[in-house]
């Protein structure tokens, strides 16, 4: 299948069809005329690329655990990807500290609006 069919098939627009290639998240055949050809399980592989990405992870962690994710529908991780459980335990705890700090944060904009709502 063409990129536009890929693009159809996943809701995934075709820039960034073509950024998952960059990054080396994708990697489909060239025909002799330079058209990328897609597979059906390209499809399954931009899924699980979104499915990352909801998840909060880069592409470029994604680039070193995607060959662990396997599944049409759902995200099925065999166990002989042990990297694959640190990089995703790395990556919630880089989350929690991102979610404590934006909460410093609202707690300080909560301050400062206080203080501005009882100035007359």
């Amino acid at each position: 299948m063409r990129i536009g069919d890929l693009a159809r098939e996943t809701g995934v627009n075709k820039r960034l069809l073509r950024y998952y290639e960059e990054q080396g998240l994708l990697r489909p055949l060239r025909l002799d005329n330079g058209y990328r050809e897609y597979s059906e399980a390209d499809v399954a592989t931009v899924r699980h690329i979104r499915a990352l990405l909801a998840a909060g992870l880069s592409t470029a962690v994604i680039a070193r655990v995607l060959r662990c994710v396997h599944g049409e529908d759902e995200l099925i991780v065999p166990t002989g990807c042990p990297t694959f459980v640190d990089e995703l335990r790395r990556e919630r705890v880089h989350v929690a500290q991102l979610i404590a700090q934006l909460q410093g944060s609202q707690r300080m904009l909560d301050t400062i609006l206080d203080a501005a709502l009882r100035q007359p």
